[in-house]
């Protein structure tokens, strides 16, 4: 007899083998196990875990149609809040969010909420279910800046609503943060992102790829010249942060996005691309949060000796603590409560090793977090010839720069209503990393939905006058 208390648990690779190819940590639930971890579901009246999702999905809804082996239904009941079910099964923070507010996790594990819907999605396009196509179309045409969660979302929210909608993509691909960002081996490309997108294309949804907002087109001519009634702009954040260092111009110091982007999109991890990446023997990763751990991880797997340096504790890091798990399984060196003061390099200008310091935690600083404060003369040089900074990314300013009326804050991001997307510009919208910085994909995904309803509610009033 199963223990109601605990989930089902989740089969994944051996560490050992993981740590040496690119394939996907875990391996999902199988149909019966869906069906046994979905009877852990108390489907509670007032459900918290509802409340625990930015985008509202009927959490006990598809849960019960799963327990009753229901599952194109329990895709349907997805489908009408999210546009990225496997994605978001697999990289959503779900401990903070729904599965944190689960009432069965009160006395025992909560349901195991992510991996059910990862399970519906998989099966889904294991079946070739396919979204619902609008019926009429309204007439209006509306531009998409972006083809990450937050554009993905806004689009098909919009598309269903029966708008004419265009997404412009930057890159020769589109996905966004989904592609270029997340590792093949926490979120596969051909076999889910890929799918997920074709699903919004589906529903009406043109997506134009190489074309840089701000360079090819402007806003301003999106709105004035190319018969666009509304603009959403969803274009994140990829410009990366450093610390500001010495050294770090040398050889062999990577942003993550540029490391990450590199093996992620042009597939520098395959011997068949010629994208080739510099790997080396002992790489440092400064920072703690997610880009962080798939950082390491990567270069883990490229064959590295790999360390993690936070300023930090553990009990500080932002990574979630199933990414922290799965590097520490996989062999990855934490160095917390060391800060790096300067990268060394040696005369044909590429990295030789890293000054740090030790670190111990003071007073509560802005962020609620204990303020790391050096400890004297605790100095030290770490053996490292890679240094990767994982430290944060902020907006790109081109499109800012390069549109009349769109206000930003100090930190260069869009400013921008919570509720609704609406910026300082008539018939503009904006939402995810490019009015909040780097965030989660599902938060981005909550944006995107706000702007679809913010422009819905626009473009009817103005359909009234």
């Amino acid at each position: 007899m199963m223990n109601m208390l605990k989930k089902v648990p989740v089969r994944e690779q051996d560490p050992k083998v993981r740590a040496t190819n690119f394939e996907e940590v875990c391996l999902g639930y199988s149909k019966e196990e869906a069906m046994e971890e979905a009877s852990r579901c108390l489907n509670c009246k007032n459900a918290k875990c509802m409340g625990g999702c930015p985008v509202s999905i009927d959490i006990p809804g598809f849960i019960k149609e799963v327990e009753a082996e229901n599952f194109e239904t329990a895709a349907r009941i997805i489908a009408r809040s999210s546009a990225l079910p496997a994605v978001c099964g697999r990289v959503c923070p779900q401990e903070s969010q729904c599965e944190g507010q689960c009432v069965r996790g009160i006395k025992g594990e909560p349901v195991s909420i992510g991996k059910l819907e990862r399970f519906v999605a998989d099966w889904s396009r294991e079946n070739g279910i396919v979204p619902e196509v609008p019926e009429n179309m309204n007439g209006k045409k509306v531009a998409v800046i972006g083809s990450g969660p937050s554009g993905l979302t806004c689009a098909g929210d919009l598309a269903k609503m029966g708008y004419e909608v265009t997404i412009f993509e930057a890159l020769h691909e589109p996905g966004g943060v989904l592609l270029y960002g997340i590792p093949e081996f926490r979120l596969p490309k051909e076999s889910v992102v890929k799918p997920e997108i074709e699903n919004v294309k589906k529903l009406g949804v043109k997506i134009e790829t190489n074309v840089i907002i701000g360079k090819s087109a402007t806003i301003d001519e999106l709105l004035d010249e190319e018969g666009f009634d509304a603009v959403f702009i969803g274009s994140g954040a990829g410009l990366p942060m450093f610390m500001g260092i010495p050294g770090e111009n040398a050889n062999g110091v990577f942003s993550a996005n540029e490391y990450l982007t590199r093996s992620n999109l042009m597939k520098a991890f395959r011997d068949d691309y010629d994208t080739p990446i510099v790997v080396g023997k002992k790489v440092a990763v400064v920072g703690g949060g997610n880009v962080a751990m798939d950082a390491a991880r990567t270069a883990l797997r490229l064959g590295a000796d790999v360390h993690i340096v936070y300023r930090r504790s553990e009990a500080e890091l932002p990574a979630r603590a199933e990414e922290v798990h799965h590097a520490k399984e996989e062999g990855i060196i934490f160095d917390l409560l060391v800060n790096p003061t300067e990268i060394l390099v040696n005369s044909d200008g590429w990295v030789k090793g890293m000054r740090c310091i030790r670190m111990e935690l003071g007073e509560p600083d802005a962020s609620g977090r204990r303020r790391p404060v050096p400890v004297e003369g605790s100095e030290f040089v770490m053996d490292v010839d890679t240094v990767i900074m994982a430290l944060g990314t902020s907006p790109n300013p081109l499109i800012s720069s390069t549109t009349k009326g769109l206000e930003v804050n100090r930190r260069k991001c869009i400013v921008a209503d919570e509720l609704n997307g609406k910026t300082s510009k008539k018939g503009v919208y904006a939402g995810g990393d490019a009015v909040t910085g780097a965030a989660t994909v599902i938060l981005a995904m909550e944006a995107g939905r706000a702007g679809a309803r913010g422009i819905h509610e626009y473009l009817t009033e103005t359909i009234r006058e």
